[in-house]
C-alpha cells in the first residue's frame, strides 16, 4: 500500500499521507510529536530503499565493466596470437595464411582504441557510482543517528509533557489564590460592617446617652453621701 500511495502522491506526499495513517492508528495529534516521528521513520526507510537499490545498480554497473574489460583484454590477446599467426605462417612461407591473419590482426588493432575508451568510460562511471553509494551510505548511516536520537528526544518530551501535566493536575497555587481572595473578601467585608455599623450611631443620641450616664452617677454618688452623713449623725455621743 505504501508504494501504491508514493506512485501516486509522489513520495514526499505518500511519507505524509502514511505517516498521517499511522497517527489514525493510535498516534497522538501533536507538533513534533509521535507522527513527526512517524514520517521520519518512513522517510529513513525510503532512504534505506534508495541506497539498497543504488547499490544493485552499482552491483550491475561492476558486472558489466568488468565483462567490458574482459572482452578488451581477450582482444588484446587475440591481437598478440594473430600478429604471432602471421609471423608463423610468413617463416613457413604460407603468405596467403599470414596475409589472413594479418588481416584480422589490423581489425582487430583498429577496434581496440574503441574499446579502451569505453572501458575506460565505464571505470569513470564505476568509480563515480562507488563514491556516490559510499556518500549516501555515510549518510544513511547519519540519518540512523538522528532518527534514534529524534525518538529518544520525542520520547524525553512526552515524559516532560506528562511531568507538567501532573504539575498542572496537583498545583495548589490557584487553590491558595482563590483562599487569599476569600480572606481580603472577608476582611473587607468586615471593615466595611464595622464602618457601617460606626456610622449607623447617630452622635446626638450618642452624646445624650453619655450625658445621662453622667448625671445618673452624680446623683449616685450624690445620695451615697447623703446617707452616709445621715448614718453619721444617728451614732450615739
Amino acid at each position: 500500500m505504501k508504494k501504491v500511495m508514493y506512485w501516486l502522491m509522489g513520495e514526499k506526499a505518500g511519507r505524509s499521507i502514511v505517516g498521517t495513517w499511522n497517527w489514525l492508528w493510535g498516534m497522538p495529534i501533536e507538533s513534533g510529536g509521535k507522527v513527526a516521528v512517524a514520517i521520519a521513520e518512513e522517510s529513513l526507510q525510503s532512504m534505506q530503499e534508495s541506497v539498497q537499490k543504488l547499490a544493485e545498480a552499482v552491483a550491475i554497473q561492476e558486472s558489466s565493466y568488468k565483462t567490458a574489460k574482459n572482452k578488451y583484454e581477450t582482444k588484446i590477446k587475440e591481437l598478440r596470437t594473430l600478429e604471432q599467426q602471421a609471423n608463423i605462417a610468413q617463416r613457413s612461407g604460407n603468405q596467403e595464411a599470414a596475409r589472413i591473419a594479418m588481416t584480422k590482426a589490423i581489425q582487430t588493432e583498429q577496434i581496440l582504441p574503441k574499446l579502451e575508451e569505453m572501458v575506460n568510460q565505464a571505470q569513470t562511471a564505476i568509480n563515480a557510482s562507488k563514491d556516490k553509494l559510499n556518500r549516501e551510505r555515510m549518510k544513511l548511516e547519519t540519518y540512523k543517528a538522528d532518527m534514534q536520537n529524534m525518538k529518544d528526544m520525542s520520547e524525553v518530551n512526552e515524559a516532560l509533557t506528562m511531568i507538567a501535566k501532573v504539575n498542572n493536575e496537583f498545583d495548589i497555587g490557584s487553590a491558595k489564590n482563590d483562599f487569599e481572595k476569600a480572606k481580603s473578601a472577608v476582611e473587607r467585608r468586615n471593615l466595611k460592617t464595622g464602618a457601617l455599623a460606626e456610622m449607623s450611631e447617630n452622635p446626638a443620641e450618642k452624646l445624650q446617652a453619655e450625658i445621662e450616664r453622667m448625671t445618673l452617677d452624680d446623683e449616685v454618688y450624690r445620695r451615697l453621701q447623703m446617707l452616709a452623713e445621715s448614718n453619721n449623725e444617728k451614732l450615739p455621743e
